[in-house]
């Protein structure tokens, strides 16, 4: 795992970006339409920001903030750390460890090309886990 680079990662995915002038509401509902727990705030096609579903739990619900009206500029997280698709995995697994984050922009030149997450670092570990569950319960069931 920590030899795969980002690029690998990242290969498959489509990236969610929205402006900053988007309202909470419309970037969660794109959040959950996508199912992921984050989105990139861009601005002329460079990334100025993130806004993750942390964010919304405490910079907007628990601040008592009308998600209809909060736009993404006033709680996203202004320039993100960010890393290059030509890292390794394992340097961005650190960085997000390092930094108490869960979410890692992807850019190229400032615009952003993907994002990694915590539960993207297991993804061909899980499904080689769930293959291996499948292959014992077939084992069980034979026996």
């Amino acid at each position: 795992m920590p030899h795969r680079t980002i690029r690998d990662v990242i290969r498959e995915q489509h990236i969610l970006t929205a402006g900053e002038d988007s309202t909470v509401r419309e970037a969660a509902r794109r959040m959950a339409d996508a199912k992921v727990g984050a989105i990139l705030v861009v601005r002329g096609g460079l990334l100025i920001g993130i806004f993750t579903e942390r964010d919304a739990l405490n910079r907007v619900l628990a601040a008592g903030l009308d998600p209809d009206a909060t736009h993404l500029a006033e709680v996203m997280t202004l320039e993100p750390r960010t890393v290059s698709a030509s890292r390794s995995l394992g340097y961005a697994l650190h960085t997000m460890h390092s930094g108490g984050f869960r979410h890692l922009p992807v850019v190229d030149n400032d615009r952003p090309v993907g994002m990694v997450s915590v539960r993207d670092a297991l993804g061909s570990e899980l499904m080689q886990f769930e293959r291996e569950l499948d292959d014992f319960e077939h084992i069980a069931t034979s026996l």
